[in-house]
């Protein structure tokens, strides 16, 4: 009798991409306009990487008061230019498989943690434990 070797890398991806689709879907949503206004797309690994153009000035215009210069949608990561982006990569691609885990859950439950660290007298962003992970494994980096 033949033995069945399953190819669990390419089934975890697989599963992870289609886990975090509707927001990778969401995060198309931004990136194409952007690229038909003068992004820059780019595929790293399996992820899809957009940045500079229209989209570079609609991010700093958005009110936050950590300045955002890089953001991850599902498997899409958005950001100011391609230095933000090359500065951001490991944190970002922490939230990346962030997305593979929570799936759909990742939204509600990314706000959730902010609203609770606020309701305690935390800084939403900076105590959010979704962030810590990221800057763990990600790395510090600068602005």
């Amino acid at each position: 009798m033949r033995t069945i070797r399953l190819r669990r890398p390419r089934l975890n991806l697989a599963a992870g991409l289609l886990w975090a689709a509707p927001y990778s879907l969401l995060g198309l949503l931004v990136a194409v306009p952007a690229w038909a206004l003068g992004a820059r797309l780019r595929r790293v690994d399996h992820t899809l990487e957009c940045s500079g153009g229209a989209l570079g000035g609609w991010m700093l215009r958005l009110p936050n008061r950590h300045r955002l210069v890089a953001l991850t949608l599902g498997h899409v990561i958005l950001g100011v230019d391609a230095a933000a982006l090359q500065r951001l990569g490991t944190h970002e691609r922490v939230h990346v498989q962030q997305y593979e885990i929570w799936g759909p859950f990742f939204g509600p439950a990314y706000l959730l943690e902010s609203l609770w660290q606020g309701l305690r007298g935390r800084d939403p962003y900076l105590a959010n434990r979704f962030e810590r992970q990221a800057y763990a494994k990600g790395g510090p980096f600068t602005i």
